[in-house]
Protein backbone atom coordinates (compact mmCIF):
# COMPACT_ATOMS: atom_id res chain seq x y z
CA UNK A 1 0.00 0.00 0.00
CA UNK A 2 1.42 3.54 -0.96
CA UNK A 3 -1.51 6.05 -0.27
CA UNK A 4 -0.38 8.04 2.89
CA UNK A 5 3.26 6.44 3.42
CA UNK A 6 5.68 9.39 4.32
CA UNK A 7 8.60 9.81 2.08
CA UNK A 8 10.96 12.24 3.33
CA UNK A 9 13.92 13.62 1.10
CA UNK A 10 16.55 14.81 2.69
CA UNK A 11 18.73 14.97 -0.86
CA UNK A 12 19.30 19.08 -1.12
CA UNK A 13 19.16 19.06 -4.96
CA UNK A 14 16.23 16.78 -5.14
CA UNK A 15 13.92 18.06 -8.02
CA UNK A 16 16.08 21.35 -8.47
CA UNK A 17 16.36 21.45 -11.92
CA UNK A 18 12.54 19.77 -12.85
CA UNK A 19 9.34 19.46 -10.53
CA UNK A 20 9.16 15.82 -12.58
CA UNK A 21 10.60 13.67 -9.65
CA UNK A 22 8.20 15.42 -6.92
CA UNK A 23 5.48 14.87 -8.95
CA UNK A 24 6.16 11.13 -9.27
CA UNK A 25 6.01 11.02 -5.90
CA UNK A 26 3.33 12.97 -5.17
CA UNK A 27 1.17 10.73 -8.03
CA UNK A 28 1.89 8.11 -5.92
CA UNK A 29 -0.13 9.90 -3.51
CA UNK A 30 2.79 9.53 -0.62
CA UNK A 31 3.24 12.58 1.98
CA UNK A 32 6.33 14.07 1.28
CA UNK A 33 8.49 16.20 3.24
CA UNK A 34 11.38 17.81 2.28
CA UNK A 35 13.85 18.63 4.87
CA UNK A 36 17.49 20.13 5.14
CA UNK A 37 19.98 18.64 6.75
CA UNK A 38 22.56 21.03 8.29
CA UNK A 39 24.89 18.07 9.70
CA UNK A 40 24.68 15.13 7.22
CA UNK A 41 27.05 13.25 8.96
CA UNK A 42 25.41 12.86 11.90
CA UNK A 43 23.48 9.82 12.56
CA UNK A 44 21.33 11.45 15.21
CA UNK A 45 20.31 14.35 13.05
CA UNK A 46 19.78 12.35 10.26
CA UNK A 47 17.55 9.69 12.19
CA UNK A 48 15.43 12.62 13.96
CA UNK A 49 14.95 14.21 10.82
CA UNK A 50 13.74 10.78 9.08
CA UNK A 51 11.66 10.33 12.38
CA UNK A 52 8.78 7.48 11.24
CA UNK A 53 9.19 7.91 7.49
CA UNK A 54 8.89 4.81 5.44
CA UNK A 55 11.09 6.28 2.96
CA UNK A 56 14.01 8.38 2.51
CA UNK A 57 15.81 10.14 -0.17
CA UNK A 58 19.21 11.00 0.39
CA UNK A 59 22.58 12.51 -1.01
CA UNK A 60 25.70 12.58 1.24
CA UNK A 61 23.38 11.67 4.44
CA UNK A 62 25.41 9.36 6.70
CA UNK A 63 22.82 6.39 7.21
CA UNK A 64 24.02 3.42 9.60
CA UNK A 65 23.14 1.52 12.61
CA UNK A 66 21.85 4.51 14.57
CA UNK A 67 19.64 5.74 12.06
CA UNK A 68 18.76 2.31 11.24
CA UNK A 69 17.38 0.94 14.79
CA UNK A 70 15.78 4.89 15.55
CA UNK A 71 13.79 4.32 12.31
CA UNK A 72 11.69 1.05 12.29
CA UNK A 73 9.02 2.27 10.00
CA UNK A 74 11.83 2.43 7.37
CA UNK A 75 11.40 0.46 4.53
CA UNK A 76 13.60 2.02 1.68
CA UNK A 77 16.30 3.98 1.49
CA UNK A 78 16.71 5.48 -1.81
CA UNK A 79 19.80 7.16 -3.19
CA UNK A 80 20.23 10.64 -5.14
CA UNK A 81 23.00 9.53 -6.86
CA UNK A 82 25.24 6.21 -7.40
CA UNK A 83 27.61 5.88 -4.43
CA UNK A 84 26.14 4.17 -1.69
CA UNK A 85 29.43 4.39 0.70
CA UNK A 86 27.33 6.75 3.03
CA UNK A 87 24.99 3.99 4.14
CA UNK A 88 25.73 0.91 5.80
CA UNK A 89 24.12 -1.83 3.62
CA UNK A 90 24.83 -4.41 6.27
CA UNK A 91 22.91 -2.58 8.78
CA UNK A 92 20.29 -1.98 5.84
CA UNK A 93 19.84 -5.62 4.90
CA UNK A 94 19.63 -6.49 8.68
CA UNK A 95 16.98 -4.19 9.42
CA UNK A 96 14.87 -5.74 5.74
CA UNK A 97 15.05 -1.91 4.52
CA UNK A 98 16.05 -1.73 0.45
CA UNK A 99 18.65 0.23 -0.66
CA UNK A 100 18.64 1.45 -4.16
CA UNK A 101 20.28 3.80 -6.23
CA UNK A 102 20.60 5.30 -9.63
CA UNK A 103 23.41 4.25 -11.52
CA UNK A 104 24.50 5.90 -14.98
CA UNK A 105 22.48 9.39 -14.69
CA UNK A 106 25.49 11.08 -13.55
CA UNK A 107 28.06 9.86 -15.96
CA UNK A 108 28.40 12.27 -18.80
CA UNK A 109 28.72 15.09 -15.31
CA UNK A 110 31.18 13.89 -13.98
CA UNK A 111 33.05 13.10 -16.75
CA UNK A 112 32.98 16.36 -18.19
CA UNK A 113 33.86 17.87 -14.57
CA UNK A 114 36.51 15.55 -14.68
CA UNK A 115 38.17 17.13 -17.92
CA UNK A 116 37.21 20.30 -16.70
CA UNK A 117 39.63 20.12 -13.77
CA UNK A 118 42.57 18.33 -15.87
CA UNK A 119 42.17 21.04 -18.43
CA UNK A 120 42.39 23.83 -15.36
CA UNK A 121 44.86 22.50 -13.85
CA UNK A 122 46.63 22.24 -17.25
CA UNK A 123 46.78 25.92 -17.94
CA UNK A 124 46.67 26.73 -14.31
CA UNK A 125 42.96 28.77 -15.01
CA UNK A 126 42.15 30.10 -11.32
CA UNK A 127 45.37 32.12 -11.43
CA UNK A 128 44.61 33.33 -15.02
CA UNK A 129 41.14 34.50 -13.40
CA UNK A 130 42.58 35.28 -10.06
CA UNK A 131 45.46 37.70 -12.24
CA UNK A 132 42.43 40.16 -14.18
CA UNK A 133 40.40 41.14 -11.36
CA UNK A 134 43.83 42.33 -10.58
CA UNK A 135 44.37 43.75 -13.77
CA UNK A 136 47.37 42.52 -14.56
CA UNK A 137 47.21 41.21 -18.07
CA UNK A 138 49.35 38.13 -19.37
CA UNK A 139 50.94 35.45 -17.45
CA UNK A 140 54.39 34.86 -15.85
CA UNK A 141 53.60 30.88 -16.06
CA UNK A 142 53.36 28.45 -18.74
CA UNK A 143 50.52 25.84 -19.05
CA UNK A 144 51.06 22.41 -20.68
CA UNK A 145 49.30 20.96 -24.14
CA UNK A 146 47.22 18.01 -23.52
CA UNK A 147 48.17 16.75 -26.66
CA UNK A 148 50.52 13.43 -26.55
CA UNK A 149 49.97 13.36 -22.68
CA UNK A 150 49.14 10.59 -20.82
CA UNK A 151 45.46 9.88 -18.37
CA UNK A 152 45.79 7.57 -16.26
CA UNK A 153 42.51 5.79 -15.35
CA UNK A 154 41.99 4.71 -12.09
CA UNK A 155 38.43 2.61 -12.51
CA UNK A 156 37.28 1.86 -15.99
CA UNK A 157 33.45 1.82 -15.17
CA UNK A 158 31.17 4.01 -16.77
CA UNK A 159 32.53 7.30 -16.03
CA UNK A 160 35.85 6.51 -16.28
CA UNK A 161 35.27 5.14 -20.25
CA UNK A 162 33.50 8.89 -20.35
CA UNK A 163 36.48 10.45 -18.95
CA UNK A 164 39.41 8.40 -21.42
CA UNK A 165 36.82 8.67 -24.30
CA UNK A 166 37.01 12.69 -23.65
CA UNK A 167 40.89 12.07 -23.71
CA UNK A 168 40.85 10.30 -26.76
CA UNK A 169 39.76 13.59 -28.86
CA UNK A 170 42.56 15.60 -27.53
CA UNK A 171 44.89 13.46 -28.62
CA UNK A 172 45.76 11.95 -25.29
CA UNK A 173 47.41 8.20 -24.84
CA UNK A 174 44.99 6.44 -22.32
CA UNK A 175 46.37 3.83 -19.46
CA UNK A 176 43.74 2.25 -16.92
CA UNK A 177 44.01 0.50 -13.17
CA UNK A 178 40.99 -2.03 -13.11
CA UNK A 179 41.37 -5.02 -11.30
CA UNK A 180 37.73 -6.26 -12.45
CA UNK A 181 37.46 -4.78 -15.88
CA UNK A 182 39.18 -5.60 -19.19
CA UNK A 183 39.22 -3.28 -22.11
CA UNK A 184 41.18 -4.06 -25.23
CA UNK A 185 40.36 -0.03 -26.39
CA UNK A 186 42.80 1.20 -23.79
CA UNK A 187 46.25 -0.09 -22.19
CA UNK A 188 45.66 -1.96 -18.94
CA UNK A 189 48.63 -0.96 -16.41
CA UNK A 190 49.36 -1.75 -12.83
CA UNK A 191 48.49 0.63 -10.41
CA UNK A 192 52.24 1.29 -9.77
CA UNK A 193 52.91 1.99 -13.56
CA UNK A 194 50.09 4.51 -14.03
CA UNK A 195 51.20 6.21 -11.21
CA UNK A 196 54.88 6.53 -12.83
CA UNK A 197 53.78 7.04 -16.56
CA UNK A 198 51.00 9.19 -16.36
CA UNK A 199 50.70 13.07 -16.73
CA UNK A 200 47.49 13.20 -15.31
CA UNK A 201 46.07 10.68 -12.40
CA UNK A 202 42.06 10.64 -12.47
CA UNK A 203 40.13 8.59 -9.61
CA UNK A 204 36.90 6.82 -10.87
CA UNK A 205 36.83 3.86 -8.05
CA UNK A 206 34.34 2.99 -5.84
CA UNK A 207 34.79 3.66 -1.71
CA UNK A 208 35.55 0.70 -0.50
CA UNK A 209 37.59 -0.81 3.00
CA UNK A 210 39.96 -1.50 0.17
CA UNK A 211 40.29 1.18 -1.64
CA UNK A 212 40.34 4.13 1.44
CA UNK A 213 43.35 5.95 0.91
CA UNK A 214 44.34 4.09 -2.04
CA UNK A 215 46.58 7.08 -2.93
CA UNK A 216 49.29 7.20 -0.55
CA UNK A 217 52.46 8.42 0.14
CA UNK A 218 54.22 5.52 -1.53
CA UNK A 219 51.86 5.99 -4.94
CA UNK A 220 52.35 10.25 -4.54
CA UNK A 221 56.05 9.24 -4.71
CA UNK A 222 56.22 7.60 -7.76
CA UNK A 223 54.05 10.46 -9.75
CA UNK A 224 55.82 12.71 -12.42
CA UNK A 225 57.03 15.99 -10.50
CA UNK A 226 54.97 17.69 -13.17
CA UNK A 227 52.04 15.28 -12.68
CA UNK A 228 48.48 16.16 -11.80
CA UNK A 229 46.20 14.63 -9.60
CA UNK A 230 42.16 14.51 -10.25
CA UNK A 231 39.65 13.03 -7.99
CA UNK A 232 35.95 13.32 -8.69
CA UNK A 233 34.89 10.09 -6.97
CA UNK A 234 35.42 10.26 -3.61
CA UNK A 235 37.65 11.74 -0.85
CA UNK A 236 38.64 8.94 1.11
CA UNK A 237 40.37 7.46 -1.70
CA UNK A 238 43.20 9.66 -1.00
CA UNK A 239 45.40 10.34 2.09
CA UNK A 240 45.14 13.95 2.16
CA UNK A 241 47.82 14.59 4.76
CA UNK A 242 50.10 13.10 2.37
CA UNK A 243 48.81 14.70 -0.88
CA UNK A 244 49.12 17.88 1.44
CA UNK A 245 53.38 16.81 1.32
CA UNK A 246 53.43 16.28 -2.02
CA UNK A 247 51.89 19.21 -3.29
CA UNK A 248 53.40 21.71 -0.50
CA UNK A 249 56.65 20.31 -0.97
CA UNK A 250 56.44 20.41 -4.93
CA UNK A 251 56.64 16.90 -5.47
CA UNK A 252 53.75 16.63 -7.69
CA UNK A 253 52.32 19.52 -10.24
CA UNK A 254 48.87 20.11 -8.78
CA UNK A 255 45.66 18.78 -7.83
CA UNK A 256 42.00 19.02 -9.12
CA UNK A 257 39.55 17.92 -6.01
CA UNK A 258 35.64 17.78 -6.60
CA UNK A 259 35.83 15.35 -3.60
CA UNK A 260 37.45 15.80 0.02
CA UNK A 261 37.27 13.16 3.00
CA UNK A 262 35.55 15.99 5.43
CA UNK A 263 33.30 18.10 3.43
CA UNK A 264 32.57 21.34 3.47
CA UNK A 265 36.40 21.31 4.01
CA UNK A 266 36.99 24.77 5.06
CA UNK A 267 39.43 24.14 7.91
CA UNK A 268 41.62 21.40 5.16
CA UNK A 269 45.34 22.69 4.59
CA UNK A 270 45.09 21.47 0.99
CA UNK A 271 42.96 24.99 0.56
CA UNK A 272 45.92 27.07 1.48
CA UNK A 273 47.87 25.85 -1.72
CA UNK A 274 48.34 27.53 -4.75
CA UNK A 275 48.71 24.54 -6.79
CA UNK A 276 45.25 22.79 -5.72
CA UNK A 277 41.95 23.52 -7.98
CA UNK A 278 39.30 22.43 -5.00
CA UNK A 279 35.04 22.44 -6.04
CA UNK A 280 32.07 22.05 -3.56
CA UNK A 281 31.37 18.31 -4.88
CA UNK A 282 29.41 19.22 -7.79
CA UNK A 283 30.20 17.20 -10.62
CA UNK A 284 27.32 15.84 -10.81
CA UNK A 285 25.23 19.28 -10.22
CA UNK A 286 23.92 19.19 -14.02
CA UNK A 287 20.57 19.76 -15.37
CA UNK A 288 20.09 16.89 -16.87
CA UNK A 289 21.51 14.15 -14.40
CA UNK A 290 19.64 16.32 -11.52
CA UNK A 291 16.46 14.97 -13.87
CA UNK A 292 17.99 11.76 -14.45
CA UNK A 293 18.44 11.10 -10.71
CA UNK A 294 15.28 12.33 -9.77
CA UNK A 295 12.87 10.90 -11.63
CA UNK A 296 15.06 7.30 -10.81
CA UNK A 297 15.39 7.87 -6.77
CA UNK A 298 11.25 8.58 -7.07
CA UNK A 299 10.48 5.69 -9.03
CA UNK A 300 12.84 3.62 -6.81
CA UNK A 301 11.15 4.27 -3.33
CA UNK A 302 7.23 4.37 -5.13
CA UNK A 303 8.52 0.94 -6.38
CA UNK A 304 9.38 -0.33 -2.82
CA UNK A 305 6.61 1.10 -1.32
CA UNK A 306 4.41 -0.65 -3.63
CA UNK A 307 5.67 -4.01 -2.54
CA UNK A 308 7.57 -4.28 -6.10
CA UNK A 309 11.37 -4.34 -6.48
CA UNK A 310 12.99 -1.30 -7.27
CA UNK A 311 14.86 -0.32 -10.14
CA UNK A 312 18.35 -0.37 -9.53
CA UNK A 313 18.32 -2.50 -5.59
CA UNK A 314 21.85 -2.34 -3.89
CA UNK A 315 20.68 -4.72 -0.99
Amino acid sequence: MVDMAKVVVLARSFARASSEPLEILQEAHLEVERKANPEPENEEVVAGLIGDAEGVIVGVDRVGRVVLERCPNLRVIAKHGVGVDNIDLEAAKEHGVVVANAPGTNTESVADMAFLLILSCARNLPLLMENVRKKVWGSQTLGVELEEKVLGIVGLGRIGRSVARRALGFGMQVVYYDPLVEDEAFRRVSLEDLFSIADFVSLHAPLTPETKHLVNERLLSLMKKDAFLINTARGELVDEEALFRALKEGRIAGAGLDVLSFEPPFESPLLTLPNVIVTPHVAAHTKEANIKMGKIAALNVVRVLRGEEPLFRVV
